[in-house]
């Protein structure tokens, strides 16, 4: 397959063997002429157990047997002097392994051992698991073994246990990756498989291990509540919290190992995707590094060839943007009547090629063909005032097509809707290396307007340049103004005033403060290109994003406003009001700048007394469909340039007003500390644009509620006793209980008046929703200690 996604496959125990009785070379090992022929066949890699059958039936005969008897009998005391020896110094025997040398394992993805029970209800069988993983651990490091795989969680009350163990095993070994292999949602329908009749030769599960030997207080394999259902795998239907499940094991497990980078997913997916959008979009913001696909996840066509139901084939398609190693297993079974086991890599690499990211990422024109290379790569915001832009800055933004296009098509319909005149003036104010001033003069040209053009420019390099094109290019229509827009004067007063100052979030690179000092240059009745724009915000999920701002370990680290082009990201917020229909839409306004500015006290020279007119301040409520870790927020931005041409960022909006445009990539803000949102909850974010005479900067903070109900009783019964701020006090006659000291109490919504608690009998009951607190986040970069534009 392409760069976008590699192909391995599954090999058993059984296959090993199988080959091993074929060898006659001396020199020659079952793994590498496995290798050998699975490279042949175009696979990039196998992935196969480290230990054999052998290994695990010692273990067993050490640990397990004798805690089913009497332990200190004389029958059981070889075997617990045998388990203690080996807990003191772990090690295997020659045959109890799968691999003895380097070349073996690089091509290889090895699988930990399946019957381990990390998570066993039992301590001492916990125990003893996490050795054996510790075991297993360090002889794959020892054969230089990239990535292990390992089991899924089988018990949810006890996955703290499991992750404590692989938090171990990353201190212990430095350079090793380690995969969870977890299905989408719901793992007790592997029970049921567990439960059938045995597997067929070569459709084994991902190590083609036994099951697990019989363990007291172990809890039955993967089984997370036992109202999870298990009886149809090709139900899609499932409730919010079976949904949940193995998300949340996870991110317990990446939790208590700290986010470490090392640690990423196997998606299994052996049982069929829910048909619940919401809940595979979580997927999107977490590092998955592999899917293992079985055969039996596959349907016959009319034809008999094997093909995947719709919905996984979406979520194959989008999941190209995680760049995985595709796992087939069970290829080789003949489950399905035509193609053999080259037609299961052929349909993968159709989805592949059939993959909006793939496609977009080879088109040129697009953002994602255009930042190849920049997904989810954390930048700091240019300091337009304070440092002066390379060559090969402007370059870059000046192959943005759309972007200058729209610029034209405004200034074109400024000019044909102003007043005939024999002169228009326009000032283009930060002119760079002259973009807008060429596109202006174009649009002059378009509209048979005459149009005499300013260009003010404060960069004395690209000052050069600007001469370079007047000389050349542009002649008499141009006149060069060299300095900073808020200090220097213009010879006469202009009719139309150009600019190209907005940032990621609109006024992150100073656009406001800029522009209060050019408004000085506009006629009364003169135009301003951008007229105005605005800023958006939405509660974020990316591990990877996390992981990047958090990298230097210092505090200016996670308090700093990134430009990032997003993709293994996933806008935690949903459409809709929420329970109490108190939330807002998936992204929201924060606020707007208007050019010119109104009511803005000026000098004599008709400059802003100070900046206190651009202090800003939002406050947005979020509904939060399905539970996730926020660990930031996206900032984008909309901009009117001229009547309805505009720019925009906004991902519902800007195929619309900008398509493909390319010069800006969204804000993002990190937090500290990740939020947990359960399904349902609400969010609400409070952030503020600050200033003083030399500095601008964001602070951002956020608080998560819970929705709950209050159900009084009929009318007919003691009246209910509300509380100044509409809350219900515990009494003989309400249903709510006693308020925990340790949570807010419930602000009830809306608040109802005393005199309307009192109804006729014939009135229905009433109920009021409200929130309960559930938790907040610290308040970032307060009084800009950590970042700031300069002014």
């Amino acid at each position: 397959m392409s760069p976008f996604a590699t192909l391995a496959t599954t090999i058993t125990l059984e296959d090993i063997h199988d080959t091993a009785a074929g060898l006659h070379e001396p020199h020659q090992t079952p793994v590498l002429r496995i290798s050998a022929d699975c490279q042949a066949k175009g696979y990039q890699a196998i992935c196969l157990p480290l230990t054999t059958a052998k290994w695990q039936e010692r273990w067993k005969n050490m640990c397990i047997v004798p805690s089913e008897g009497d332990t200190g009998n004389e029958a059981t005391i070889p075997a617990e002097k045998e388990a203690e020896a080996w807990r003191k110094s772990p090690s295997f025997l020659l045959d109890e392994v799968t691999m003895t040398r380097l070349n073996e394992a690089e091509f290889v993805l090895a699988l930990a051992l399946e019957w381990l029970c990390l998570d066993s209800d039992d301590d001492w069988v916990c125990h003893n698991s996490g050795i054996a993983l510790r075991q297993e651990v360090a002889y794959g490091s020892y054969l230089n073994v990239p990535t292990i795989i390992l089991p899924p969680p089988r018990n949810r009350s006890q996955v703290a246990s499991y992750a404590r163990v692989i938090n171990d095993c990353h201190k212990n070994v430095p350079y090793m990756q380690f995969s969870i292999r977890l299905p989408i949602y719901d793992p007790a329908v592997f029970q049921t498989r567990e439960s059938s009749s045995p597997k067929s030769h070569g459709d084994h599960g991902p190590s083609g291990a036994s099951t697990p030997p019989h363990t007291p207080k172990t809890p039955p394999r993967l089984a997370i509540s036992s109202s999870s259902p298990t009886g149809s795998l090709r139900s899609t239907k499932a409730p919010e919290d079976e949904l949940n499940a193995t998300w949340e094991m996870w991110d317990i497990i990446r939790t208590v190992c700290d986010y470490n980078t090392r640690l990423t997913l196997t998606l299994d997916l052996t049982p069929p995707l829910p048909a619940n959008a919401g809940a595979l979009h979580r997927w999107v913001a977490e590092p998955v590094q592999h899917i293992f696909l079985p055969a039996s996840a596959f349907i016959a066509n009319v034809k008999g060839y094997p093909v995947l139901p719709k919905g996984t084939q979406a979520f194959l398609r989008q999941s190209m943007i995680h760049r995985p190693t595709f796992i087939l297993s069970g290829v080789r079974s003949g489950l399905h009547a035509s193609g053999g086991e080259s037609v299961y890599a052929q349909y993968l690499g159709h989805l592949e090629k059939s993959s909006p990211p793939v496609q977009a990422a080879r088109t040129e024109g697009t953002v994602e063909h255009f930042a190849q290379g920049y997904q989810d790569y954390l930048q700091n915001p240019l300091q337009p005032l304070m440092d002066n832009l390379q060559s090969i800055t402007y370059q870059t933004f000046e192959q943005d097509p759309v972007k200058y296009q729209n610029y034209e098509e405004a200034i074109y319909r400024a000019l044909v809707e102003w007043p005939d005149s024999e002169r228009i003036v326009i000032c283009v104010a930060g002119a760079g290396r002259g973009p807008l001033v060429a596109r202006s003069l174009k649009a002059a040209r378009r509209s048979r307007k005459g149009a005499f053009i300013y260009a003010l420019e404060k960069n004395p390099n690209a000052w050069i340049t600007l001469q370079d094109r007047k000389e050349k290019d542009w002649g008499s229509a141009v006149q060069l103004i060299f300095g900073d827009m808020r200090r220097v004067d213009l010879p006469e007063k202009v009719d139309i005033l150009v600019s190209e100052l907005l940032g990621s979030f609109g006024d992150n690179e100073l656009s406001p403060e800029c522009l209060d000092g050019a408004m000085r240059f506009l006629k009364p009745n003169g135009i301003s290109i951008p007229c105005s724009y605005t800023a958006y915000l939405a509660p974020l999920s990316s591990s990877r994003l996390y992981n990047a701002a958090r990298e230097s370990r210092e505090l200016k680290g996670v308090e700093t406003p990134y430009v990032v082009m997003f993709q293994n990201v996933n806008i935690l917020s949903g459409d809709g009001g929420g329970v109490g229909h108190r939330c807002g839409p998936k992204i929201q306004e924060c606020w707007e700048f208007e050019h010119p500015g109104r009511d803005v006290a000026v000098d004599e020279k008709g400059l802003p007394f100070t900046n206190s007119h651009n202090v800003r301040a939002a406050r947005r409520r979020f509904h939060i469909p399905h539970a996730g870790v926020m660990h930031g927020l996206a900032g984008y931005f909309e901009a009117v340039l001229y009547g309805d041409v505009g720019l925009s960022i906004h991902p519902q909006r800007k195929e619309h007003v900008s398509k493909d445009m390319l010069s800006w990539f969204p804000l993002f803000f990190p937090l500290r500390e990740p939020l947990y949102l359960p399904s349902n909850s609400e969010l609400q974010v409070s952030i503020w644009r600050q200033t003083n005479d030399r500095q601008v900067w964001y602070e951002w903070y956020a608080e998560s509620f819970l929705p709950v109900c209050n159900a009084p009783l009929p009318s007919d019964q003691s009246e209910d006793i509300m509380g100044p701020d509409g809350s219900f006090f515990a009494s003989a006659s309400t249903h709510v209980a006693v308020p925990s000291p340790v949570i807010d109490a419930v602000d009830v919504f809306p608040l109802t008046p005393r005199s309307e608690t009192s109804r006729a009998s014939s009135e229905p009951p009433r109920s009021a929703s409200g929130v309960v607190k559930i938790g907040q986040t610290a308040l970032h970069n307060p009084g800009g200690r950590s970042s700031w534009i300069g002014l």
